[in-house]
């Protein structure tokens, strides 16, 4: 760099250094040490690093005070996040070798090998401050972009991280190119044959950029979803989803983390469909013994319809068209027979999960029978929450499972049980004891 040249430039800059210049000759005069110019040019060089670093910290203080002010007199959502994400101060980074570079050459000849490496090690600190400074410009973009616009909640911090690594790799080219006086085209030339070393080493940030754009463009994955991925131990809400990580809090509070890819390449089971419907599905079987499964008179009709009055509209209507059974169709169909107690306790089933108010009866209601097992006759209770909280699921399925094999014994039913695992059950508590 030509000093004259840089002198000629910035004349605000040359009357600053001649200043400084002038009063380290003085001090110098003052111990003897007058025209020793190593020993002038290192007092120069100290003096321009601190007042750099001072006038920068000032700056930033400056800066961030003005900020302040404007966020406290408009309240700015915008003013309030920059704040937040420290992008200014991060920014200011910048100004010191700026400084530096700025101030630094008038101390020194352009003949001397000295100034050449002091250039180049600023310019190498200004690079780095300079990718500092767009890494908080870009963070600033993503988060307020994040919390206003990303209505959809879309996976896109692995876009962010795609850019942030792509612009510190030309920084870090130019910043070599820089040290080594060499064209950055050159270095870029010479890179070409890491590609395969370079793709080996980014395999995961590459696969997981590619299931990012994925699972974006099919609106596969949104943070704070559940999910359930088989064959790993992830069953809980997304964190977090980067280029080589989705991290998932499992309802035990520990934290998975699965690779973007393999959400891609494999299915998992994503619970955002059920919390936007606002109900939860319900399957529960209750198996029947089968020697408790008998025909029923008209008496024995009279006596249940006497205990549960919910059940005479069903058993009259059937009665007036001489029919012994019903089996509507449609969402919430109320069906069963006259002619067993198992018919008249899977009316009664629909009748009570119809009406009962924590089921969502617009969405399908299905009491049936499954087929016989070694353990009796399974019949199945299909519907659907009008909650999908977790507490209140389990309490309405819980309840409704206590009633009905409760209930059922009215009906001359019972509940299928082992009476060898309550023998075994017994003996382990006493051997236990």
């Amino acid at each position: 760099m030509d000093t004259i040249a840089v002198a000629e430039s910035n004349p605000h800059a040359t009357a600053i250094a001649g200043w400084l210049l002038d009063i380290i000759d003085r001090g110098l005069d003052a111990v003897g040490l007058h025209r020793y110019r190593a020993l002038e040019e290192i007092i120069y060089l100290v003096i321009v690093i601190v007042a750099a670093f001072a006038i920068a910290w000032i700056m930033k203080r400056l800066i961030l005070l003005v900020l302040r002010k404007i966020v406290q007199m408009r309240d700015g959502a915008v003013g309030r996040e920059l704040l937040k994400m420290k992008t200014l101060s991060r920014c200011c980074e910048i100004i010191p070798p700026l400084l530096f570079l700025a101030m630094a050459p008038f101390a020194f000849e352009s003949s001397r090998k000295t100034l050449v490496v002091i250039e180049r090690v600023a310019g190498f600190y200004a690079f780095v401050a300079l990718g500092i400074g767009l890494g908080a410009v870009m963070d600033f973009i993503f988060y307020h972009y994040n919390l206003h616009e990303n209505t959809r909640k879309l996976p896109i911090k692995g876009v962010l991280n795609i850019a942030k690594g792509a612009m510190w790799i030309i920084i870090g080219i130019c910043a070599i190119a820089l040290v080594f006086d060499k064209s950055p085209a050159m270095l870029l030339t010479g890179l070409g044959a890491f590609a395969a070393a370079l793709m080996l080493v980014f395999k995961d940030s590459i696969l997981g950029f590619v299931a990012g754009i994925q699972m974006s463009q099919n609106d596969m994955l949104h943070q704070g979803d559940w999910i359930v991925v088989p064959g790993t131990p992830a069953n809980g809400l997304v964190l977090d989803v980067t280029l080589t990580a989705v991290k998932v809090q499992n309802w035990d509070n520990t934290i998975v983390t699965v690779p973007p890819y393999t959400l891609v390449s494999t299915s998992f089971q994503n619970y955002r469909g059920m919390v936007q419907s606002g109900c939860r599905r319900i399957v529960k079987t209750l198996t029947m013994d089968l020697t408790t499964v008998k025909a029923v008179d008209a008496s024995d009709i009279d006596s249940i319809t006497a205990k549960y009055p919910v059940l005479k509209p069903f058993v009259d209507r059937l009665r007036q068209a001489g029919k012994t059974e019903q089996n509507d169709g449609g969402l919430t169909p109320i069906n069963g027979t006259i002619e067993t107690n198992l018919g008249l306790f899977r009316a009664y089933t629909c009748y009570y999960v119809y009406n009962n108010p924590f089921i969502n009866n617009t969405q399908q209601i299905l009491i049936r029978l499954m087929d016989a097992t070694a353990y009796g006759l399974p019949m199945e209770i299909y519907c659907f929450t009008a909650t999908t909280d977790w507490d209140k699921y389990e309490a309405i399925q819980s309840a409704m499972l206590e009633h009905l094999s409760t209930v059922c014994a009215d009906f001359g039913l019972s509940v299928y049980s082992s009476s060898t695992l309550s023998v075994n059950t017994d003996d382990a508590a006493g051997a236990q004891a």
